[in-house]
């Protein structure tokens, strides 16, 4: 089951390393490389092509892929993307609620809309004609965080990570002075371990249902 998401693993790797070592050729040939790999992941993972399922996971990702494509333009390309990775979001909140929930939503998944109100009073003064843009963002990922926590483990993290890598992303566009050494690093680990996650959690629903728990 795991096999298929080597070359996800791999590629993510490379990105991160030349990120790291500050190779942008690199980084600029493996992003748009990272969520095909998942989708051919999820496609060869899933032992049977469960309809809704796939094709709800499948729009994730694939929304995932042209926000990633839109965010390497550095100038209008910021909105775009934002409006994909949206779509993607809203994507995998129907796939979460009606196919991979297990049970409500935890009582913790409250830290998300905490993190909402913080996060707007952080940036609200710094974001001008971005504010409404991010606070409809900002509110579609609390739900998605939300709507996570009522799936398994795998899955609540990936959506947590994911909160994790767009508010660094958020932060480290519109907040003055914010400087986090190696910021690209630490958005983009969080956000390959957030789809990751995410794809492997439902793989692993649809392949052994039973070996999912039943609390988070």
């Amino acid at each position: 089951m795991a096999l298929p998401f080597l070359p996800y693993i791999v590629v993510g790797i490379v990105h991160l390393v030349a990120i790291l070592a500050g190779a942008d050729a690199l980084v600029a040939l493996t992003k748009p490389l990272l969520m095909p790999a998942l989708l051919l992941a999820l496609l060869l993972a899933v032992p049977v092509r469960r309809g809704g399922t796939v094709v709800l996971a499948g729009v994730g990702i694939l929304f995932g892929w042209l926000g990633d494509l839109s965010l390497m333009d550095a100038g209008p390309g910021f909105v775009v993307g934002l409006a994909f990775f949206l779509l993607g979001h809203v994507a995998y909140i129907v796939l979460f609620w009606r196919r991979m929930r297990l049970r409500r939503p935890r009582w913790w998944s409250a830290v998300f809309a905490l993190w909402y109100v913080a996060l707007l009073a952080v940036l609200a003064p710094h974001a001008g004609g971005m504010l409404v843009p991010l606070a409809l963002y900002g509110l579609t990922l609390a739900v998605l965080g939300v709507s996570a926590s009522a799936c398994s483990p795998w899955i609540a993290v990936g959506a947590a990570l994911f909160v994790v890598s767009d508010s660094l992303l958020g932060l480290d566009r519109f907040l003055p002075g914010f400087a986090l050494p190696q910021a690209d690093l630490a958005i983009m680990l969080s956000y390959i371990a957030a789809q990751g996650l995410i794809c492997w959690g439902i793989v692993r629903r649809l392949r052994v249902p039973a070996a999912v728990p039943s609390v988070v």
